[in-house]
């Protein structure tokens, strides 16, 4: 017989395919509370998640032979740790599997802020270029010698900080501790690199720690050239305190691919020409999908054999 796996959101169809070869797959449920859970849940012994959907322990609970939560991207916010810990339930995610793709629209993102790149084809597309000794554009800084304040220098931001290099940008972070084998600038509260720098890169993972971390404060100590990149998490900007930033031009600008309450966005967040917006696709380059798709097979491979799993998520 298959073993029995529990999908809890939609999966990509190429992914489903090939998980329906070898195992017996539920799911998907309607949202992750235990009325939604499809008969014969109770079987599953892997649960098949994204950071972003609440795993708790409620719905641990209802699972009693469950002793994999497999989350699909690199986030496994949603997991009630304690409640996984207190079963003995493994955790997995995609690691590093995204972060090439991540980096690289985090790249896009502040080009489009900082260039003003949506402004512009909209000043285009709205029939405004009569050409540029009529009525143009007003000159913006380049990236070359500004300076990139990266929260968060993992795997997607130290990607963030090498194709950041190349644009002849001075790099500085915040991080829990200092990487002293790589050659950026520490600084060691989040609140000075953000004085410091001229774009402020937010790169961390989700967690009560790092909610809200972007605040008014640190919004107010970017400053009025400052311009905000979120490839993160939507948790980790005080959204409302960010929009009244840009509104009064606390800020120069933003350029967000998350939202605080997903996928909500604000009306006035929408209304700002300040602000470039995205819908949560940093991760969605083809080689990065692929790439998440074969390590969470992977880790249901060793699970089921009984060895180590390949992306562990320490508990």
């Amino acid at each position: 017989m298959k073993p029995t796996i529990l999908m809890a959101p939609r999966m990509p169809a190429r992914l489903v395919a090939r998980l329906q070869e070898r195992y017996e797959v539920l799911g998907p449920m309607s949202h992750p509370r235990p009325e939604a859970l499809p008969a014969g849940a109770e079987a599953a012994r892997a649960l098949l998640t994204v950071g972003t959907w609440k795993t708790d322990a409620a719905l641990i609970e209802a699972l009693p032979n469950l002793s994999l939560i497999a989350c699909y991207g690199t986030g496994n916010e949603g997991v009630e740790r304690a409640a996984a810990r207190a079963r003995g339930i493994m955790v997995s995610n995609a690691a590093d599997a995204n972060a090439t793709s991540v980096a690289e629209f985090a790249m896009g993102l502040m080009l489009a802020s900082a260039r003003q790149i949506g402004a512009a084809e909209r000043f285009a597309r709205a029939g405004r270029w009569q050409g540029n000794a009529i009525e143009r554009m007003a000159t913006v800084p380049g990236l070359a010698g500004r300076k990139l304040g990266i929260f968060g220098l993992g795997a997607i931001g130290q990607r963030i900080a090498v194709r950041a290099a190349a644009f002849d940008m001075t790099i500085g972070y915040h991080n829990r501790s200092p990487r002293p084998e790589l050659p950026y600038q520490y600084h060691a509260s989040l609140l000075g690199l953000a004085e410091w720098a001229d774009i402020l890169m937010v790169s961390v993972r989700a967690s009560g720690e790092t909610r809200h971390a972007i605040d008014a404060r640190i919004l107010r100590a970017l400053g009025p050239d400052g311009h905000l990149v979120n490839i993160s998490r939507g948790i980790a900007v005080d959204e409302a305190a960010l929009i009244e930033a840009l509104e009064s031009g606390t800020i120069a600008g933003a350029a967000l691919d998350v939202y605080e309450h997903e996928p909500a966005i604000p009306d006035r967040l929408k209304a700002l020409e300040n602000v470039v917006l995205t819908p949560h696709i940093a991760a969605n380059a083809e080689s990065a999908q692929v790439a998440q798709q074969e390590l969470l097979l992977a880790n249901l491979e060793a699970f089921f054999a009984g060895r180590p799993l390949l992306s562990p998520v320490a508990l």
